[in-house]
């Protein structure tokens, strides 16, 4: 970013893993940032780097543009309405609010509302990528609301990956993000199942991933995955129940435009399974465990010199 464009007095809500990873990349561009979250000794260590701290998402109401990330509708509603929320301060509200959340289309459409009765624009932001991938500046950015607030945004935007996409006005790149995590989760459950088949045939995990990543079938997501599923890193980035929640937004949409979904309908009962067995909160790669174990597959992790595709 150049100086020019560090204009804005930002704040940021939600200070969890993907928030602080890319609360972090603006402050490492030089933006003058205030932030709230829930638990504030989780958001600590950003304060080294500049960010000021506040006790309440009110606090953020001089701001010119409010950045929020949280897990769910209701905890949007809460920060933003509810008692020392975002627009409580009567006649002070910022001009740009930027959902990053992952919610309905409906909820997010009663969001906008609410902004625009404290003259405030939304832009609904969905990124696709985690925490990892935010620290790494590699996410990819989808945007819809007014076309004027996108290209006030687009300098801070950019700091977060560098292909940011313009869909259209409202609320549509809702759709997007839910689109974009139905596929992610097919993705990965169908790479998941054609590993165990070589490997139950004497094939090594990272070997027929090599072969997968080098072929036109590989992907920024296979090679990134390849860590995981020949070493059994299951580190969380983004849990079951979170799966489940996008999984279950996207069927939602499907049933109201007709449209059928019977893959999303498979991963949906094998994240619900996973989640059944008491590894809600762990990282939904476990499905790998999950397909293993109903074919008899012990794993184990084959230790193997790859990687991740992002590192540097």
């Amino acid at each position: 970013m150049t100086q020019s464009d560090k204009v804005h007095r930002l704040g940021w809500i939600g200070l969890g893993r993907m928030g602080y990873a890319m609360a972090e990349q603006l402050l490492k561009a030089g933006c003058d940032l205030k932030g709230y979250n829930r638990t504030q000794s989780k958001a600590e260590g950003l304060k080294k780097l500049g960010l000021k701290l506040v006790e309440h998402p009110a606090d953020l109401s001089d701001c010119d543009i409010v950045f929020t990330m949280v897990s769910t509708g209701d905890d949007l509603r809460s920060v933003l309405s509810g008692p020392n929320g975002l627009f409580s301060n009567q006649g002070r509200a910022p001009a740009i609010l930027v959902e990053l959340s992952t919610i309905s289309p409906e909820a997010s459409a009663q969001i906008r509302l609410l902004a625009a009765g404290h003259q405030t624009e939304m832009l609904v932001v969905p990124v696709s990528g985690n925490d990892v991938v935010a620290r790494a500046a590699r996410l990819s950015v989808t945007a819809s609301g007014p076309k004027p607030a996108f290209d006030t945004l687009l300098p801070y935007l950019k700091c977060f990956g560098p292909n940011v996409t313009y869909v259209g006005e409202g609320d549509v790149s809702r759709i997007v993000k839910i689109c974009h995590n139905l596929y992610l989760g097919i993705v990965y459950e169908g790479l998941a199942e054609v590993t165990l088949l070589a490997e139950a045939h004497g094939v090594p995990r990272h070997s027929f991933l090599e072969v997968i990543n080098n072929s036109v079938l590989g992907s920024t997501y296979t090679r990134y995955k390849t860590p995981v599923i020949a070493n059994l890193d299951y580190t969380v980035t983004f849990t079951n129940t979170l799966m489940r929640k996008d999984l279950e937004l996207g069927l939602k949409a499907a049933d109201a435009m007709g449209v059928s979904l019977p893959a999303t309908k498979v991963v949906r009962d094998i994240v619900q399974a996973c989640i059944d067995d008491g590894r809600a909160e762990q990282d939904y790669t476990i499905i790998l465990d999950k397909l293993a174990s109903y074919a008899g597959l012990v794993l184990k992790s084959e230790d193997a010199a790859v990687t991740d595709g992002l590192s540097k």
